[in-house]
Protein backbone atom coordinates (compact mmCIF):
# COMPACT_ATOMS: atom_id res chain seq x y z
CA UNK A 1 0.00 0.00 0.00
CA UNK A 2 1.31 3.63 -1.23
CA UNK A 3 2.10 6.19 1.64
CA UNK A 4 -0.31 9.33 1.35
CA UNK A 5 0.74 12.14 0.03
CA UNK A 6 0.19 14.17 3.20
CA UNK A 7 2.36 11.84 4.76
CA UNK A 8 5.81 12.37 2.64
CA UNK A 9 4.74 16.39 2.38
CA UNK A 10 5.08 16.08 6.12
CA UNK A 11 9.05 15.23 6.20
CA UNK A 12 9.77 19.18 6.55
CA UNK A 13 7.23 19.09 9.19
CA UNK A 14 9.07 16.80 11.00
CA UNK A 15 12.27 18.51 10.94
CA UNK A 16 10.84 22.06 11.56
CA UNK A 17 12.46 24.28 15.16
CA UNK A 18 12.54 27.54 13.93
CA UNK A 19 11.74 29.74 16.32
CA UNK A 20 8.65 31.92 15.58
CA UNK A 21 6.33 33.74 18.38
CA UNK A 22 3.56 36.02 17.39
CA UNK A 23 2.96 38.96 18.75
CA UNK A 24 -1.15 39.19 20.13
CA UNK A 25 -2.10 42.85 21.66
CA UNK A 26 -4.46 43.07 24.56
CA UNK A 27 -7.82 42.85 23.81
CA UNK A 28 -11.36 42.68 25.48
CA UNK A 29 -14.68 40.79 25.27
CA UNK A 30 -15.40 37.24 25.51
CA UNK A 31 -15.35 34.12 23.11
CA UNK A 32 -16.73 30.53 23.76
CA UNK A 33 -14.97 27.65 22.52
CA UNK A 34 -16.70 24.23 21.12
CA UNK A 35 -13.81 21.97 22.10
CA UNK A 36 -13.66 18.27 20.76
CA UNK A 37 -9.78 17.38 21.68
CA UNK A 38 -8.94 16.52 24.68
CA UNK A 39 -10.12 18.21 28.07
CA UNK A 40 -6.30 19.32 29.55
CA UNK A 41 -5.64 20.43 25.88
CA UNK A 42 -8.76 22.00 26.01
CA UNK A 43 -8.06 24.00 29.49
CA UNK A 44 -4.62 24.65 28.38
CA UNK A 45 -5.09 26.08 24.90
CA UNK A 46 -7.94 28.47 25.97
CA UNK A 47 -6.04 29.58 29.25
CA UNK A 48 -2.99 30.34 27.71
CA UNK A 49 -5.12 32.16 24.78
CA UNK A 50 -6.78 34.21 27.34
CA UNK A 51 -4.02 35.13 29.15
CA UNK A 52 -1.97 36.38 26.10
CA UNK A 53 -4.48 38.44 24.70
CA UNK A 54 -6.46 39.20 27.80
CA UNK A 55 -10.13 37.49 26.17
CA UNK A 56 -12.12 36.29 28.75
CA UNK A 57 -12.63 32.61 27.02
CA UNK A 58 -14.65 29.29 27.92
CA UNK A 59 -15.11 26.58 26.46
CA UNK A 60 -17.37 23.23 26.36
CA UNK A 61 -15.97 19.54 25.58
CA UNK A 62 -17.64 17.26 23.64
CA UNK A 63 -17.19 14.70 21.08
CA UNK A 64 -17.02 15.62 17.09
CA UNK A 65 -20.40 14.36 16.24
CA UNK A 66 -21.71 15.59 19.41
CA UNK A 67 -20.45 19.03 18.65
CA UNK A 68 -21.78 18.59 14.72
CA UNK A 69 -25.09 18.17 16.22
CA UNK A 70 -25.12 20.66 18.69
CA UNK A 71 -23.60 23.86 16.49
CA UNK A 72 -26.52 22.09 13.66
CA UNK A 73 -29.11 22.57 16.68
CA UNK A 74 -27.68 25.99 17.43
CA UNK A 75 -27.52 27.11 13.85
CA UNK A 76 -30.69 30.00 14.50
CA UNK A 77 -29.38 31.27 17.68
CA UNK A 78 -25.33 30.13 18.28
CA UNK A 79 -23.81 30.00 21.32
CA UNK A 80 -20.41 28.99 20.56
CA UNK A 81 -18.04 30.85 18.25
CA UNK A 82 -15.19 28.17 17.66
CA UNK A 83 -14.89 24.78 17.49
CA UNK A 84 -11.22 23.94 18.32
CA UNK A 85 -10.24 20.43 17.39
CA UNK A 86 -11.63 16.60 16.73
CA UNK A 87 -11.22 15.39 13.07
CA UNK A 88 -11.74 16.92 10.39
CA UNK A 89 -14.62 14.78 8.33
CA UNK A 90 -17.39 16.42 10.97
CA UNK A 91 -15.40 20.18 10.62
CA UNK A 92 -16.15 19.32 7.01
CA UNK A 93 -19.66 18.65 7.26
CA UNK A 94 -20.33 21.42 8.99
CA UNK A 95 -18.48 23.71 6.39
CA UNK A 96 -20.81 22.12 3.54
CA UNK A 97 -23.91 22.24 5.37
CA UNK A 98 -23.19 25.78 6.08
CA UNK A 99 -22.80 25.99 9.28
CA UNK A 100 -19.30 27.83 9.55
CA UNK A 101 -17.86 30.60 8.12
CA UNK A 102 -14.21 30.96 6.16
CA UNK A 103 -11.36 32.70 7.44
CA UNK A 104 -7.81 32.32 5.56
CA UNK A 105 -5.42 33.06 8.84
CA UNK A 106 -1.85 34.44 8.31
CA UNK A 107 -0.29 31.67 9.81
CA UNK A 108 -1.32 29.43 6.99
CA UNK A 109 2.10 30.19 5.75
CA UNK A 110 3.33 28.31 8.18
CA UNK A 111 1.20 24.89 7.48
CA UNK A 112 1.88 22.77 4.61
CA UNK A 113 0.18 23.06 1.18
CA UNK A 114 -1.50 19.74 0.94
CA UNK A 115 -3.13 21.38 4.67
CA UNK A 116 -3.81 24.55 4.27
CA UNK A 117 -7.23 23.99 3.08
CA UNK A 118 -8.02 20.31 3.78
CA UNK A 119 -11.72 20.74 4.14
CA UNK A 120 -14.69 19.41 1.04
CA UNK A 121 -16.10 22.85 0.67
CA UNK A 122 -12.72 24.88 0.24
CA UNK A 123 -12.13 28.53 0.86
CA UNK A 124 -10.82 28.06 4.27
CA UNK A 125 -13.86 26.83 6.22
CA UNK A 126 -11.54 24.66 8.66
CA UNK A 127 -7.88 24.89 9.11
CA UNK A 128 -5.53 21.62 9.94
CA UNK A 129 -3.66 22.23 13.58
CA UNK A 130 -2.71 18.45 13.87
CA UNK A 131 -2.69 15.31 12.47
CA UNK A 132 -3.25 11.42 14.58
CA UNK A 133 -2.39 7.58 13.02
CA UNK A 134 -5.79 5.49 13.57
CA UNK A 135 -4.82 1.95 14.96
CA UNK A 136 -5.45 0.43 18.65
CA UNK A 137 -3.40 0.11 22.03
CA UNK A 138 -3.43 -3.17 23.88
CA UNK A 139 -2.93 -3.09 27.63
CA UNK A 140 -0.43 -6.68 27.77
CA UNK A 141 -1.14 -7.16 30.91
CA UNK A 142 -4.19 -8.27 30.64
CA UNK A 143 -4.16 -9.82 27.32
CA UNK A 144 -0.89 -11.94 28.92
CA UNK A 145 -3.39 -13.33 31.66
CA UNK A 146 -5.90 -14.76 28.76
CA UNK A 147 -2.77 -16.04 27.22
CA UNK A 148 -3.65 -14.44 24.04
CA UNK A 149 -0.61 -13.22 22.00
CA UNK A 150 -0.66 -9.57 21.09
CA UNK A 151 -2.47 -8.74 17.57
CA UNK A 152 -1.02 -7.12 14.98
CA UNK A 153 -4.02 -6.46 12.33
CA UNK A 154 -7.27 -5.34 12.09
CA UNK A 155 -8.19 -8.54 11.24
CA UNK A 156 -7.23 -10.20 14.30
CA UNK A 157 -9.34 -8.27 16.66
CA UNK A 158 -12.17 -10.73 15.25
CA UNK A 159 -10.16 -13.61 17.19
CA UNK A 160 -13.58 -15.27 19.30
CA UNK A 161 -10.88 -15.17 22.11
CA UNK A 162 -10.79 -11.62 22.68
CA UNK A 163 -15.02 -12.08 22.87
CA UNK A 164 -15.57 -9.13 25.34
CA UNK A 165 -11.92 -7.75 25.50
CA UNK A 166 -12.41 -4.88 22.73
CA UNK A 167 -13.56 -1.03 23.51
CA UNK A 168 -14.25 1.18 20.54
CA UNK A 169 -16.00 4.27 20.14
CA UNK A 170 -19.82 4.97 18.59
CA UNK A 171 -19.39 6.92 15.29
CA UNK A 172 -22.84 8.72 16.07
CA UNK A 173 -20.80 10.78 18.89
CA UNK A 174 -17.05 10.13 17.82
CA UNK A 175 -14.86 11.53 15.31
CA UNK A 176 -12.35 8.99 16.02
CA UNK A 177 -14.96 5.51 15.39
CA UNK A 178 -16.35 7.51 11.79
CA UNK A 179 -12.62 7.76 10.87
CA UNK A 180 -12.17 3.75 11.93
CA UNK A 181 -15.57 3.20 9.80
CA UNK A 182 -14.27 5.13 6.74
CA UNK A 183 -11.06 3.45 7.12
CA UNK A 184 -12.35 0.38 7.19
CA UNK A 185 -14.27 1.44 3.75
CA UNK A 186 -11.06 2.19 1.86
CA UNK A 187 -8.96 -0.70 2.84
CA UNK A 188 -11.71 -3.54 1.70
CA UNK A 189 -15.08 -1.64 0.26
CA UNK A 190 -18.17 -1.02 1.95
CA UNK A 191 -19.75 -4.33 1.39
CA UNK A 192 -16.61 -6.41 3.06
CA UNK A 193 -16.11 -3.67 6.04
CA UNK A 194 -19.37 -3.84 7.30
CA UNK A 195 -19.01 -7.62 6.96
CA UNK A 196 -15.72 -7.42 8.89
CA UNK A 197 -17.55 -4.77 11.68
CA UNK A 198 -19.98 -7.31 12.16
CA UNK A 199 -17.62 -9.96 13.06
CA UNK A 200 -16.17 -7.20 15.41
CA UNK A 201 -18.47 -6.38 17.34
CA UNK A 202 -18.98 -9.66 18.74
CA UNK A 203 -15.62 -8.85 20.44
CA UNK A 204 -16.55 -5.14 21.78
CA UNK A 205 -17.56 -4.95 25.50
CA UNK A 206 -18.75 -1.20 24.60
CA UNK A 207 -18.85 1.39 22.59
CA UNK A 208 -17.76 4.51 24.55
CA UNK A 209 -19.20 7.84 23.64
CA UNK A 210 -15.43 9.37 22.80
CA UNK A 211 -12.29 7.58 21.51
CA UNK A 212 -10.10 8.71 23.94
CA UNK A 213 -12.09 6.79 26.54
CA UNK A 214 -11.83 3.30 25.04
CA UNK A 215 -8.05 4.37 25.38
CA UNK A 216 -8.54 5.53 29.11
CA UNK A 217 -10.27 2.41 29.63
CA UNK A 218 -7.90 0.03 28.17
CA UNK A 219 -5.09 1.59 29.93
CA UNK A 220 -6.54 1.13 33.34
CA UNK A 221 -6.92 -3.03 32.38
CA UNK A 222 -10.80 -2.54 31.88
CA UNK A 223 -10.06 -3.85 28.55
CA UNK A 224 -7.74 -5.66 26.75
CA UNK A 225 -7.35 -3.91 23.75
CA UNK A 226 -9.05 0.06 22.85
CA UNK A 227 -9.37 1.65 18.84
CA UNK A 228 -8.65 4.98 18.52
CA UNK A 229 -5.94 7.20 17.78
CA UNK A 230 -2.46 6.20 18.71
CA UNK A 231 -0.93 9.68 20.02
CA UNK A 232 -3.45 8.99 22.84
CA UNK A 233 -2.52 5.79 23.66
CA UNK A 234 1.06 7.05 23.75
CA UNK A 235 -0.20 9.43 26.95
CA UNK A 236 -0.99 6.70 28.29
CA UNK A 237 2.33 4.53 27.82
CA UNK A 238 4.04 7.71 29.12
CA UNK A 239 2.49 7.81 32.03
CA UNK A 240 3.45 4.26 32.64
CA UNK A 241 0.51 1.86 31.33
CA UNK A 242 1.30 -1.44 30.15
CA UNK A 243 0.11 -0.95 27.03
CA UNK A 244 1.47 -1.19 23.55
CA UNK A 245 1.08 0.70 20.20
CA UNK A 246 -0.25 -1.31 17.39
CA UNK A 247 -0.28 0.25 13.38
CA UNK A 248 -2.21 -2.42 12.17
CA UNK A 249 -0.41 -4.36 9.54
CA UNK A 250 -2.80 -3.84 6.24
CA UNK A 251 -2.43 0.00 6.77
CA UNK A 252 -4.57 2.49 8.94
CA UNK A 253 -6.17 5.74 8.37
CA UNK A 254 -5.30 9.38 10.38
CA UNK A 255 -7.06 12.25 11.26
CA UNK A 256 -6.31 15.61 10.48
CA UNK A 257 -7.75 17.83 13.67
CA UNK A 258 -9.25 20.69 12.81
CA UNK A 259 -10.66 24.29 14.01
CA UNK A 260 -13.05 26.19 12.37
CA UNK A 261 -15.34 29.79 12.82
CA UNK A 262 -18.78 28.87 13.95
CA UNK A 263 -21.31 30.79 11.45
CA UNK A 264 -23.19 33.07 13.24
CA UNK A 265 -20.66 33.84 16.10
CA UNK A 266 -21.37 36.40 18.35
CA UNK A 267 -17.39 37.29 18.77
CA UNK A 268 -16.48 36.75 15.43
CA UNK A 269 -12.90 38.99 15.72
CA UNK A 270 -12.08 37.30 18.77
CA UNK A 271 -12.64 33.65 17.07
CA UNK A 272 -10.72 34.72 14.44
CA UNK A 273 -7.58 35.25 16.96
CA UNK A 274 -7.91 31.75 18.67
CA UNK A 275 -7.55 30.64 14.90
CA UNK A 276 -4.54 32.48 14.66
CA UNK A 277 -3.66 31.27 17.78
CA UNK A 278 -4.11 27.75 17.03
CA UNK A 279 -2.18 27.76 13.66
CA UNK A 280 0.87 29.25 15.77
CA UNK A 281 4.31 27.50 17.15
CA UNK A 282 3.37 28.51 20.44
CA UNK A 283 -0.12 27.43 20.44
CA UNK A 284 0.87 23.82 18.95
CA UNK A 285 4.10 23.19 21.14
CA UNK A 286 2.06 23.95 24.00
CA UNK A 287 -0.65 20.82 23.52
CA UNK A 288 2.48 18.64 23.87
CA UNK A 289 3.98 20.40 26.61
CA UNK A 290 0.83 21.27 28.91
CA UNK A 291 -2.09 19.37 27.09
CA UNK A 292 -1.11 16.00 27.71
CA UNK A 293 -1.46 14.95 23.56
CA UNK A 294 1.20 13.57 21.31
CA UNK A 295 -0.22 14.64 17.84
CA UNK A 296 1.64 15.52 14.77
CA UNK A 297 1.78 19.11 14.86
CA UNK A 298 0.98 20.80 11.49
CA UNK A 299 2.73 23.64 12.23
CA UNK A 300 6.22 23.89 9.94
CA UNK A 301 7.99 25.91 12.90
CA UNK A 302 7.11 23.62 15.82
CA UNK A 303 9.21 21.17 17.49
CA UNK A 304 7.22 17.84 17.68
CA UNK A 305 6.85 15.90 20.69
CA UNK A 306 8.99 13.25 21.73
CA UNK A 307 6.19 10.77 21.82
CA UNK A 308 5.17 11.90 18.52
CA UNK A 309 5.03 9.18 15.41
CA UNK A 310 6.86 9.65 12.37
CA UNK A 311 4.81 9.85 9.53
CA UNK A 312 7.24 8.73 6.76
CA UNK A 313 7.68 5.07 8.56
CA UNK A 314 3.78 4.43 8.69
CA UNK A 315 1.87 2.20 6.03
CA UNK A 316 -1.16 4.62 5.62
CA UNK A 317 -3.73 4.95 3.14
CA UNK A 318 -4.10 8.08 1.30
CA UNK A 319 -7.45 8.99 3.19
CA UNK A 320 -10.03 10.57 1.09
CA UNK A 321 -11.04 13.22 2.95
CA UNK A 322 -13.00 15.08 0.85
CA UNK A 323 -15.11 12.31 -0.27
CA UNK A 324 -15.76 10.57 3.63
CA UNK A 325 -16.33 14.50 4.63
CA UNK A 326 -19.57 14.57 3.03
CA UNK A 327 -22.50 15.08 5.32
CA UNK A 328 -24.90 12.88 3.22
CA UNK A 329 -22.44 9.58 2.78
CA UNK A 330 -21.47 10.22 6.67
CA UNK A 331 -25.24 10.20 7.72
CA UNK A 332 -25.43 6.84 5.42
CA UNK A 333 -22.80 4.96 6.76
CA UNK A 334 -23.43 5.61 10.25
CA UNK A 335 -27.22 4.74 9.81
CA UNK A 336 -26.27 1.45 8.19
CA UNK A 337 -23.58 0.94 11.10
CA UNK A 338 -26.52 1.48 13.37
CA UNK A 339 -28.80 -1.18 11.95
CA UNK A 340 -26.83 -3.35 10.53
CA UNK A 341 -24.04 -3.90 13.17
CA UNK A 342 -25.11 -2.29 16.57
CA UNK A 343 -28.49 -3.37 16.94
CA UNK A 344 -28.60 -6.60 14.44
CA UNK A 345 -29.10 -9.75 15.89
Amino acid sequence: MKISKIALSLSTVLLGSLMFSQNVTADTGRLVVYCSAQNTMCEQETLAFEKKTGIKTSFIRGGTGSILAKIDAEKANPQGDVWYGGTLDPHSQAGEMGLLVPYKSPNLQYIPDELKDPAKVKGNYSSAIYLGVLGFGVNTERLAKLKIPVPKCWKDLTDPRLKNEIQAADPQSSGTAYTALATFIQLWGEEQAYVYLKELHKNVSQYTKSGNTATRNTARGEASIGIGFLHEHSLEKEKGAPVELIVPCEGTGYEIGGVSIIKGARNLENAKKFVDWALSKEAQELSWQKGETHQILTNSQAKQSPYALDFKSINLINYDFDKYGSSDLRKRLITKWVDDVKLAK
